[in-house]
């Protein structure tokens, strides 16, 4: 997005599966299942994703939808059609991205999290609003807002066929007065050889107030609520 794309997203991206797992994700894509249902009439049947990444909520919200999914890096979207193979994907910056047709739904997750501007914010809004039909809806779900975000520890991952990934997640927030907070992720990734690759990147996030968000959606032309 104007920036150098995470390892885990580029040179680490076939190891994205290790970290999160699709079937880690069944409850809350179905829980956004239900809400686009709920939000959009007629109920949706075309849904465009914004920031799609692996593609681990579009391997429950498939049975439901037909989705278009989008992301930055071409190495992810190269991880979800892996498992997504009936799925459009379509390689496109959620700031810039203009298909030319409406879609019943938008929907964007924690990709959100890599917007670091009130400008990034308003320009995935005009995305969001130009690609939606009327009377169509745009759920927007990033990790947390200003109000809600805490420091926090987190560690995880996955053994596969032949390779595993345990990683460290540290999140803090060095200024409170910017609209930006770190991610210190470590990787061990264990190679088939039994060989162990570490690395540490620093993931730099956005932070916004709901207030922000709102106006944001507001301007764009959007009925919003948190």
């Amino acid at each position: 997005m104007g920036r150098k794309l995470p390892g885990l997203y580029s040179t680490f991206a076939d190891w994205f599966h290790l970290l999160t797992a699709p079937e880690e994700y069944a409850e809350e894509a179905s829980v956004y299942t239900g809400m686009l249902k709920g939000l959009a009439t007629p109920s949706p049947r075309t849904v465009l994703e914004l920031g799609s990444g692996g593609g681990n909520n579009a391997s429950h919200m498939k049975a439901h939808f037909e989705l278009t999914l989008t992301d930055l890096s071409p190495q992810m979207l190269a991880v979800s059609r892996a498992i997504n193979p009936e799925c459009e994907h379509i390689q496109g910056d959620m700031r810039q991205l203009r298909l030319g047709r409406p879609f019943d739904a938008v929907f964007a997750h924690d990709a959100l999290d890599y917007l670091l501007t009130l400008d990034d914010l308003a320009r995935m809004a005009e995305t969001a609003w130009a690609h939606c039909r009327p009377g169509g809806a745009v759920l927007l779900v990033p990790d947390c807002v200003r109000e809600t975000f805490r420091p926090a520890t987190e560690h995880g991952g996955h053994d596969g066929p032949q390779r595993a990934l345990r990683y460290l997640e540290w999140s803090w927030d060095p200024d409170p007065s910017d609209t930006t907070y770190n991610s210190e992720m470590v990787y061990l990734m264990r190679q088939a050889d039994g060989s162990v690759q570490v690395e540490h990147e620093q993931h730099l996030l956005g932070l916004f107030g709901r207030a922000e968000w709102l106006a944001v959606l507001t301007e764009a032309g959007f009925l919003a609520r948190s």
